[in-house]
């Protein structure tokens, strides 16, 4: 038992070259991150709801890019693992076209929705002066923000091409960049320090823009310098080119990840809309109890991260069946240790952190509770997120859409909507029931990985 789950030193050594520049770049995001909510509520529980409820919009247009980017990276990986690279190549071309062509569509639709899009979050029995002030205060941060959305998703296809070919420290090094810009950008937008004038939720807003053009000119500039460390890069605009059979499987495997990632990131945005029906008190516990919870969850977002390369890269380059089960089953273990640690120090937090939140006695008693919930789940989520990584990795996307979307769409939306509008129910009850849905996902998903039926080489249908 001991030696199915716990590797040797090389083992350890491996995934730490793989995972540590992942980790730090995840962590020092979700602290900036962090750092900028805890700012932006300093000015006041409701700049603090506006922006909270922007950020889940653009929630759903972030992890579209993602899923563009990883339906495609399944093959990035496996044509790396095999030293194809005009394979990369090819799948670096139809990210960037996917990026900008949902960037354009992600621009238009908040342009044009965003009033109605906010609204959303504030029907609530909240006063109505507090409803208004709070949709202003979101439009402020969207418009803005929109600047941003371009850059962001052209970093992701740089980002994810370098680390599906091995090189993490570069986007690491340029997160980094972005985030300390936006972290001293926003200390000096939103309170108006060193002679600059108090722009509020604006300057939040246009310190993160501007951050997002940071990150990219760093790894655009890298990866164009260095074509021997980036072989892929050498004529990649040279023509928009790819072979249809490539094309047809990118679009036959990826549209069901970015479906995926669309389908999950609106089934989110909308239990938590359920949550807000409960008040504007609920909205701001909320973002507070995710706030923290993004934090420790670079445990098994990065952990995610790496079981997919790592085995992408293993099924790529023709190991057994054996070996890559082997290796999965050891990176389990480590992304549940992680997040059992994770979870301890969340519950440690979960009431002096809610208390740096310039907002009312009830929020921050709301929010301590949301956190002790997510903290206990965390392992659970590990645990998903290793078995989700895992299965999309060896291609079988249609498996990931079901096992991720159905657990929303079936299970805790339709739970959190008939409660929270048929029922006097208050929001702790629901988080936890919504939350133990995590519980089945999690047992589906052990007897999928078990099957081994996931464990395929894609570049050789090529």
């Amino acid at each position: 038992m001991f030696q199915k789950y716990i590797g040797d030193r090389a083992f350890y050594r491996r995934v730490a070259s793989v995972a540590v520049p992942i980790v730090i770049q995840y962590t020092i995001t979700n602290f900036v991150s962090l750092l900028d909510n805890i700012m932006v509520g300093q000015v006041g529980t409701l700049q603090m709801s506006g922006v909270a409820i922007v950020n889940q919009l653009m929630f759903i247009f972030y992890l579209c890019i993602f899923g563009a980017t990883a339906g495609a990276g399944i093959f990035t990986a496996q044509f790396h693992g095999c030293q194809d690279h005009e394979g990369v190549r090819q799948t670096f071309r139809f990210k960037i076209i996917a990026g900008l062509l949902l960037s354009v569509g992600g621009i238009v639709l908040f342009f044009f929705a965003g009033t109605p899009l906010i609204g959303l979050y504030l029907q609530s029995d909240s006063d109505p002066a507090d409803a208004v002030q709070t949709l202003g205060y979101g439009l402020e941060y969207l418009q803005i923000t929109l600047l941003g959305l371009v850059p962001f998703a052209l970093s992701n296809v740089y980002a994810s091409t370098l680390r599906e070919t091995g090189i993490t420290t570069v986007p690491m090094v340029a997160s980094v960049s972005a985030v300390l810009t936006n972290l001293v950008l926003n200390y000096v937008l939103i309170f108006g320090n060193f002679g600059a004038p108090a722009m509020g939720v604006r300057g939040a807003a246009l310190a993160t823009a501007i951050s997002r053009f940071v990150e990219l000119g760093i790894m655009l500039i890298w990866s164009h310098r260095n074509p021997k460390r980036v072989p892929f890069i050498v004529g990649v605009f040279s023509s928009l080119y790819i072979p249809g059979a490539l094309l047809k499987s990118i679009i036959t495997k990826g549209m069901p990840v970015l479906l995926n990632e669309f389908l999950f990131a609106t089934g989110t945005a909308m239990v938590n809309q359920c949550y807000s029906t409960l008040g504007l008190d609920v909205v701001a516990a909320n973002n507070i109890s995710n706030t923290i919870y993004n934090l420790a969850s670079v445990a098994y977002l990065s952990m995610g991260t790496v079981i997919g390369i790592i085995m992408g890269q293993m099924m790529g380059a023709g190991s057994s069946k054996e070996e890559v089960r082997s290796t999965h089953n050891k990176l389990t273990a480590l992304a549940i240790g992680s997040c059992a640690v994770f979870g301890i120090l969340l519950l440690a937090l979960s009431v002096p952190f809610p208390k740096i939140y310039n907002t009312t006695e009830a929020v921050r008693s709301i929010a301590t509770k949301l956190i002790i919930i997510s903290a206990v789940i965390m392992p659970v989520h590990a645990y998903i997120h290793a078995a989700y990584f895992a299965m999309r990795s060896g291609g079988k996307t249609m498996i990931t859409f079901f096992f991720d979307c159905g657990s929303i769409w079936l299970g805790s939306l339709p739970l959190a909507f008939c409660l929270s509008r048929f029922t006097a129910i208050s929001i702790v009850p629901l988080f936890i029931l919504c939350s133990c849905v995590e519980l089945l996902k999690a047992i589906i998903g052990y007897f999928i990985i078990r099957s081994d039926f996931w464990i395929l080489n894609l570049t050789i249908q090529q």
